[in-house]
């Protein structure tokens, strides 16, 4: 029916010129319709047209108004026109039965899309849709303007441009005159009798020296010339269409490819400048500094990875939609630039999740390492400090010479203090071998600042071997000296004996009271405190010990009381005075409650810790199951044959939702876990589950359940596209799950031989050898699912091919072996043609014309391997 629908279809706006021609046309008509020899001959042509299509079914009219009136004749008219059948007609002779015969041929065309204005049972038109398509077919030629079916062809360009549109090489249109109309008009007519098979209805002379030529006389010629061209133009127009299919499928093809190479280096850049990161185990040198770069950790896991995460399966995503769109258009498969294939972004991400793996655990024990270092180096500073200044003015002691003028008592009381100095000394040898261990552990543990350690630790040696050596030198000027002395006071020895220790006692007591300590569980707080208790415990004895000495000064003073000696009563043996022992002590009774104090801070926060744990552990062993169980699912679901592709979608997509509504627990799980690493809590035995274990499960729950709805998607994709219905597609999946005998997704070599001789197939090795190089082109022994669905689609469906596309691209070249750029402009839309025309290579053979175009190469390039 596009003959019918051309002939119909017209566009009712004019300018205000075109207004006034129409006008005088009118006019012009009302002339003729009172001219009987006019209708006569309207009546004899139209007749003649009519007949010319009637013949071909063996019949004609005499009458066009009798004739047509039952309808019948009307009817068969249409079918020789449209080939195709109409209802059929009623036979009988009333009224009613001629008027329902018209509408019935009223309504074919009307079922075609052709709109009918003011066309009833009685009266009908086609000028305005023929004229529509003359406009359309001359438009792009000069000096050719139809407005109508009289004037607007005298000069004869109009007839010369529909030949030359249709047939450019009848007719040189360029060399025509416009002033010779005569010419121009003959030429026209011998061209379409000769070649058109188009009889010469009018004589050009009748055209060119009537005022208005017979309007409906050049209707009907004209409408002779649209009948000679429709047929070839349906054709071209068919064949353009395929080429833009064709073209439209590469296009797209290419913008996908070029966002897949676009969007993998993206991805693969971020990858190259993340791994390096978090592969620098270059430790920093204080805690604050290594504490930031664990929060920069975090960012990187809460903020940065999770958009890559998706960008990567959204990656994969393209990538399987992209092939599957290459191979439903038979287009060969898309090989991405070096180093950007799938399994290159997924190596590179392996190593980025490697890198990963061990940077936290990197970074904890770093700050670990660092918070021992910083407790070691107070720890050193007070035990230096606190022997620095007991050492401090023993140089000038130990290096006197009093004992030269003084008396024997005198002497041995020197001899004594030595003694009791002696007794000091070695006292502090331990506290000088603590301070030089923690030395050694500082530099074992590489603290930032061990060089100052290194020196005080160096100084404090040297001091006491000085010290050691300047003792040993007074013990024996004394000791040369002691023969000379015989009195000595007894009570003031066993005083310097006695209360040296306890000092040391006392110093050591104040020292570990104060001391700082670092515990992680609640049973190093107990073993603490338990010491502590132990300690409380010989406080009694160390009471005693106390008055004892005290004791000792006080015997002194009731010594020189009851036998009136008179001199000094500080203790020529000891430094120690009791003022010095009270002092100390009541300190050590102040310290005990405050470190009972800090012991029980310390077990309630490790009470809090606990609860952490447990709190993190309830949520994460809830969580682990609920990812395992989704995956489940969602594997079960991908095996299921009793619905339609689009009920598993749609339970596919329930999932999605639920996962994602689900999201909030694990963000409730981070906190906790930030909590937790905050609180610099390192390992929890109320679960197996780490929030390490946590995420790649989530990551991976998120992972499957996308690439399970792009696997329905392509299958629903290469069902539609290859029009497979839902009972083959059933089959297909019964059958592969049938013989997938490991319900892994795959089937094996022989399971797959099997499941095809199941289907019919008749196979030999050589054939199935064949077939085995199309669904396992890389001989992994298996075929999956994808795979089993691409085959048995290439077998039941139909698709495009290169000679389909070559034998269109000749019709559009009027059977040239090559093809022009305006043929191509002519003929396919804009983007379309120079998308063509900037990928053609120009053509070689034989009797080529300047720019002529290989078509041939071109389609045969569409189906071979990609530019990309």
């Amino acid at each position: 029916m596009t003959q019918i629908e051309n002939m119909v279809q017209y566009d009712n706006g004019y300018t205000e010129e075109e207004e006034d021609y129409m006008m005088q046309e009118e006019e012009w008509d009302r002339d003729l319709l009172l001219d009987p020899a006019w209708e006569k001959q309207q009546r004899k042509t139209f007749t003649a047209w009519c007949n010319s299509h009637l013949r071909k079914a063996g019949t004609q009219i005499e009458n066009i108004e009798e004739d047509f009136r039952n309808g019948l004749k009307l009817m068969l008219l249409l079918e020789v026109i449209s080939g195709e059948r109409l209802p059929k007609p009623d036979r009988g002779k009333m009224r009613f039965h001629k008027i329902a015969n018209v509408n019935k041929a009223l309504e074919f065309i009307t079922s075609k899309g052709v709109k009918l204005v003011s066309i009833g049972a009685e009266e009908t038109s086609a000028k305005e849709g023929l004229l529509l398509w003359c406009q359309r077919k001359t438009a792009p030629y000069r000096n050719v303007n139809v407005q109508n079916f009289h004037v607007s062809w005298k000069d004869g360009l109009a007839f010369c441009a529909l030949i030359h549109r249709h047939r450019p090489d009848l007719i040189d249109y360029a060399k025509l005159n416009k002033d010779d109309a005569l010419g121009n008009l003959n030429l026209a007519f011998e061209i379409a009798e000769k070649h058109l098979d188009i009889p010469k209805m009018l004589d050009a002379e009748d055209i060119v020296n009537t005022p208005k030529p017979d309007e409906r006389a050049i209707m009907t010629y004209v409408s002779c010339f649209y009948h000679a061209f429709a047929g070839a133009e349906q054709v071209a127009e068919t064949a353009a269409n395929r080429i833009c299919k064709v073209l439209g499928v590469n296009q797209e093809n290419e913008k996908l490819m070029e966002e897949y190479e676009r969007l993998a280096s993206e991805l693969l850049e971020w990858i190259r400048r993340t791994t390096p990161w978090l592969e620098n185990r270059m430790s920093e040198k204080t805690m604050t500094q290594m504490q930031q770069k664990l929060e920069d950790f975090r960012d990187y896991r809460r903020l940065h990875k999770p958009p890559k995460v998706q960008e990567k399966c959204q990656l994969e995503i393209n990538f399987n939609t992209l092939q599957t769109k290459l191979r439903i258009s038979n287009r060969p498969a898309f090989m991405p630039s070096e180093g950007k294939m799938v399994s290159d972004i997924a190596s590179a991400w392996q190593g980025l999740e490697q890198a990963e793996k061990g940077y936290e655990e990197w970074l904890l024990t770093e700050i670990r390492r660092l918070q021992r270092l910083d407790h070691l180096a107070e720890k050193f500073r007070q035990k230096a400090t606190s022997h620095e200044t007991w050492a401090t003015g023993k140089e000038e002691i130990l290096t006197q010479k009093d004992y030269e003028s003084a008396s024997l008592m005198e002497v041995r009381a020197m001899l004594r203090k030595h003694e009791a100095f002696e007794s000091d000394l070695s006292a502090h040898q331990d506290r000088v071998e603590q301070i030089a261990a923690i030395a050694q552990e500082l530099n074992e543990l590489d603290y930032h600042d061990v060089a100052s350690v290194n020196q005080r630790c160096q100084s404090i040696c040297d001091v006491w071997d000085h010290l050691g050596t300047l003792t040993q030198k007074r013990r024996e000027a004394l000791e040369r000296t002691e023969k000379l002395l015989e009195t000595v006071e007894q009570l003031f020895l066993e005083y310097a004996k006695r209360s040296a220790p306890f000092n040391s006692w006392l110093d050591g007591a104040m020292e570990d009271l104060q001391d700082m300590f670092i515990v992680h569980t609640i049973e190093e707080v107990q073993s603490l405190m338990a010491a502590h208790e132990q300690f409380k415990a010989t406080l009694p004895e160390a009471d005693a010990e106390r008055q004892a000495i005290l004791g000792i000064q006080q015997e002194v003073q009731k010594i020189f009381h009851s036998y009136g000696i008179r001199g000094d009563l500080t203790n020529p043996y000891s430094t120690i005075s009791p003022e010095t022992i009270l002092s100390k002590w009541d300190k050590v009774k102040k310290l005990v409650p405050q470190r009972d104090g800090a012991l029980q801070e310390e077990l309630a926060q490790q009470h809090g810790n606990e609860r952490l744990r447990r709190q993190f552990a309830a949520q994460a062993n809830l969580i682990g199951p609920w990812i395992q169980t989704r995956m489940e699912e969602i594997g079960r679901c991908s095996l299921e044959i009793g619905g339609t592709l689009e009920d598993q979608m749609t339970q596919l997509k329930q999932y999605e939702h639920v996962i994602v509504s689900y999201k909030p627990n694990i963000d409730k799980l981070e906190g906790d876990h930030q909590l937790i690493q905050e609180s610099l809590i390192f390992d929890n035995k109320h679960t197996n589950y780490t929030m390490e274990h946590i995420r790649v499960g989530w990551e991976l729950l998120l992972t499957t359940i996308a690439r399970t709805i792009n696997d329905i998607e392509t299958q629903i994709l290469t069902r539609d596209a290859k029009g497979i219905s839902p009972e083959q597609m059933k089959e297909f999946r019964s059958s592969f799950n049938h013989f997938d005998r490991k319900k892994n997704g795959a089937m094996e070599t022989d399971d797959f031989r099997a499941c095809l001789i199941s289907m019919g197939y008749d196979l030999g090795e050589v054939e199935f050898a064949r077939i085995m190089m199309l669904v396992d082109p890389n001989a992994c022994g298996v075929v999956t699912f994808q795979s089993f669905i691409d085959f048995m689609t290439r077998e039941t469906a139909d698709t495009d091919t290169a000679e389909q596309v070559v034998a269109s691209f000749r019709i559009l070249a009027a059977d040239k072996p090559y093809i022009l750029i305006d043929e191509l402009r002519r003929e396919l839309p804009r983007d379309q043609a120079e998308y063509c025309i900037s990928r053609m290579p120009p053509y070689a053979g034989p009797g080529a014309m300047p720019g002529a175009l290989d078509y041939t190469a071109f389609s045969t390039a569409l189906y071979g391997e990609s530019d990309l």
